[in-house]
């Protein structure tokens, strides 16, 4: 538990994060404080981060939160090792702004700073919305969470995809890193 003189809410989630995050990501995974509460993060359908109804406007601050979330079966939390307050995630915490090809390889670069690669552990998952047909594209970033593909990256994938024949019939998709993924329902491009 914090002392009385940690500082609490918004500020002592910060200086624990850069405690704990001075190497790399912060095992988060492994932290199981005892003190839990909620604390008035949202973080938007767009990306943007929130608190107490403001955008947090300090992109350092941002990252370093981005590092510490967690998600666990009831919800979004940021982690520290004294602390795991919960908080609001729209959609998916984080966008994809960016792809790159790499040889065999789909390089992402989300708003937060994460480099991603996808493949068999970073899986590309295309939502279709059943009332208008539209597609909200995924990419799995780290540990259960993921980023929402921006629609000019997700017309970049688009553009890099190819055709397979499956079980459903034909399909659109990319590779990366020996695994393929479908960004569309089956002869949706063919329509």
């Amino acid at each position: 538990m914090p002392s009385d003189t940690a500082p609490t809410g918004l500020q002592g989630v910060a200086d624990a994060a850069k405690a704990a995050g001075s190497g790399g990501l912060p095992p988060v995974h492994l932290w199981h404080p005892a003190h839990c509460g909620d604390i008035d993060i949202r973080i938007r359908k767009d990306g943007v981060w929130f608190h107490e109804g403001s955008p947090i406007g300090r992109e350092a601050l941002v990252r370093l939160f981005s590092t510490i979330l967690r998600r666990d079966p009831d919800g979004f939390h940021l982690v520290t090792p004294v602390e795991k307050m919960k908080i609001v995630v729209e959609d998916a915490p984080f966008i994809a702004v960016r792809v790159d090809r790499d040889g065999e390889a789909l390089r992402f670069l989300t708003n937060v700073g994460d480099a991603v690669e996808a493949g068999p552990d970073n899986a590309i998952r295309v939502e279709i919305d059943a009332e208008t047909g539209e597609p909200r594209p995924y990419l799995h970033v780290r540990r259960g969470l993921e980023a929402l593909i921006a629609r000019p990256v997700f017309y970049e994938l688009v553009e890099l995809a190819a055709e397979r024949d499956t079980a459903d019939g034909p399909r659109l998709g990319v590779a990366s890193n020996g695994a393929w993924f479908p960004i569309g329902p089956a002869g949706a491009h063919l329509a």
